[in-house]
């Protein structure tokens, strides 16, 4: 095993376990800092994958902006277990139904990826991931979805105000 694979399965074990701890977690404080962690691991992957830029804008944006907000929101809603109603039984049945479900349609699409990277892994390049590739694909052809997601987070950002904002 190279430095590489070792790498990518110490960040993988740091991301699949970060993820456990956030849904096992009582305190919703140590969730979301739980969450930081999968989202350092994530830029981890990043990196391996020659994708420098992605891994800095996740830091910055994911683990650092909105990981605040979520703290803030957390602390605001003072959410804590007494205060949290249980959940019936049909409900963590149902939810456990849908989270298979959703297992299936991850393995089905990890399945087809690493069918149709076998085949492409031929014909690519070194430069995937560099920021004049990203900023051309990301100004050119997804540029509707790029406005979307920002009046997304506008919207999100004002109802986090409207949570916080006292009567």
């Amino acid at each position: 095993m190279n430095t590489t694979e070792i790498l990518f399965f110490f960040l993988s074990a740091l991301a699949i376990f970060s993820a456990i701890m956030v849904l096992i977690s009582k305190n919703p404080i140590h969730s979301v800092l739980w969450l930081v962690g999968v989202f350092f691991a994530i830029s981890g992957h990043y990196i391996l994958l020659n994708a420098q830029f992605l891994a800095i804008v996740n830091m910055i944006v994911y683990a650092g902006a909105i990981m605040v907000l979520f703290l803030f929101v957390v602390m605001l809603m003072n959410l804590n277990a007494e205060t949290e109603p249980q959940k019936n039984l049909w409900m963590k049945l149902a939810g456990v139904i849908s989270g298979g479900c959703l297992l299936m349609v991850f393995v089905s699409l990890v399945r087809q990826a690493t069918d149709l990277n076998a085949k492409k892994a031929m014909t690519t390049t070194g430069d995937i991931g560099l920021i004049k590739n990203l900023g051309k694909l990301l100004f050119n052809e997804y540029v509707v979805p790029f406005e979307i997601t920002s009046v997304l987070f506008l919207s999100a950002m004002i109802g986090a105000i409207v949570i916080g904002k006292k009567e």
